[in-house]
């Protein structure tokens, strides 16, 4: 498919992002000692199905909602699935609209969407994405506004894909994590991870599948590349615990999801993370992607 792409660029990174594919980025590079390091795991130009993009956003939810919608408040919202390989919808409606471009300057750009019960969903939101290169990374934030006249809860998250093979490593400090088995719907909470799934200490990307989302993270996350002698750090500084973490087996790539609630929140005891927003009410995500380089 065609796609209008723009890009920002300096010294040392070049993004490009596509405004009418929901919002997405299509490719971070690094440029390091004249070469280029793909940071994201690049678009392939030609699909239009958002999972094939580098990054996009999740607003205004994240990730699955089950039992075919939410009750809030006495009222029950229903929420169609929106995507041909999922049982529940996923990731809010945001990532399947056009963006337009609200604002660019050196080195910077945000985008917005206004959102008005999208595939019949009960959210009018107004949204911003601004993108803004960093001496030493990017930095992304996403915000989101209620436009509804009724009170509703909102979340959000990004939903970057990094590249990885065999030397990749990562490491995030968690302490409990939903487990999942085929389907990724979660079936119970755990605080002792099983196998392969346990990233406090560091270790490689090997291992079955994992779509799962932790908890007690400290909002920080380090994948090293010794193959390229450099290193990602993700920030979420006002991080409140969720992390969720995708690890196809035997792939190219993983993601690793900041985001403000667990996977499908609505369901569960208090609804965790969710932010209740009245009519103009807003609230933000940011996230920093720090590269450095890797002497150890």
């Amino acid at each position: 498919m065609t796609a209008e792409l723009i890009t920002l660029e300096n010294d040392v990174q070049y993004l490009q992002l596509t405004p009418e594919m929901g919002g997405g980025v299509t490719a971070w590079n690094w440029k390091n000692d004249g070469s280029v390091a793909h940071l994201f795991r690049p678009w392939d130009g030609g699909s239009g199905d958002r999972y094939s993009l580098a990054c996009f956003p999740l607003v205004p939810w994240a990730n699955r909602i089950t039992q075919g919608g939410f009750e809030f408040e006495g009222k029950f919202h229903q929420i169609h699935t929106n995507r041909t390989e999922e049982h529940f919808p996923i990731h809010g409606s945001g990532w399947l609209q056009p963006w337009q471009v609200a604002e660019r300057g050196e080195g910077r750009i945000r985008l917005s969407l206004e959102s008005r019960s999208f595939d019949g969903n009960p959210y009018h939101y107004r949204s911003t994405q601004t993108f803004l290169l960093l001496a030493d990374g990017l930095q992304i934030d996403l915000t989101v506004t209620n436009l509804g006249t009724a009170t509703m809860p909102f979340g959000l998250g990004l939903h970057p894909y990094f590249v990885r093979n065999g030397q990749t490593r990562l490491m995030f400090k968690a302490s409990g994590v939903w487990l999942h088995e085929k389907d990724p719907t979660a079936i119970e909470f755990a605080t002792t991870f099983p196998p392969t799934w346990d990233y406090n200490q560091g270790g490689v990307l090997d291992g079955p599948m994992i779509d799962a989302c932790y908890t007690g993270w400290n909002g920080k996350a380090v994948i090293e590349y010794p193959d390229r002698r450099l290193s990602i750090t993700m920030v979420m500084p006002d991080c409140n615990g969720y992390v969720v973490f995708h690890r196809p087996a035997d792939s190219d790539f993983f993601s690793l999801e900041p985001v403000t609630h667990p996977s499908d929140a609505f369901h569960m005891p208090d609804q965790p993370g969710l932010v209740y927003l009245t009519h103009g009410d807003s609230f933000a995500l940011r996230t920093k992607f720090l590269v450095g380089p890797l002497t150890a």
